[in-house]
């Protein structure tokens, strides 16, 4: 396999700073430092190892058939591009991430749109301001006082209420 040198980074670092919520920005920013470190180490030494002059050292070298030894175990040595194993699951992590956002974008088409209906027919109810006693009666029963059918004591609240009347709450 062939090397793949690496020039610059591939990171997006604008864009993920975007997407990062203020409390981890220096998270990010640290990372970021050590990425660039990173690359720079990489940057900085040759892509291809050095050329080296096996005959200056045939000819300066006493000992016999040592030059050609080391040439031949320098020129054998191959060292292998790592094997991408993660990238499979990365994608497939990516693949069930969009089939969730998709659920959960047509749950919450679903919830707008039973939400503009709470919203249409609160528009539609009389302001509050301009409502009487009967009107709220109406418009919310379960809501509103109802003292021949509920009685309820003063402040009208369920934690002031009679264990066992008909408008009060079990205690937990």
């Amino acid at each position: 396999m062939a090397s793949r040198r690496i020039a610059q980074s591939s990171v997006n670092w604008a864009a993920l700073a975007e997407r990062v919520p203020p409390n981890q920005k220096a998270n990010l920013a640290a990372f970021k430092t050590k990425s660039d470190k990173y690359l720079r180490s990489v940057v900085a030494n040759p892509e291809t190892a050095p050329k080296i002059d096996w005959a200056f050292y045939k000819k300066n070298v006493p000992v016999a058939g040592m030059v050609d030894k080391f040439q031949k175990a320098y020129e054998a040595l191959q060292i292998p591009y790592p094997a991408d194993n993660v990238t499979k699951l990365v994608e497939a992590q990516e693949k069930e991430v969009q089939q969730e956002i998709a659920k959960f974008v047509k749950d919450s088409e679903a919830r707008i749109v039973d939400y503009q209906s709470q919203i249409g027919s609160l528009k539609a109810l009389l302001p509050f301001d301009q409502m009487t006693m009967e009107d709220f009666k109406d418009s919310f029963p379960e809501q509103a006082l109802d003292p021949i059918n509920r009685p309820t004591f003063w402040p009208h609240t369920p934690e002031e209420q009679e264990p066992g009347a008909p408008n009060a709450e079990p205690h937990h």
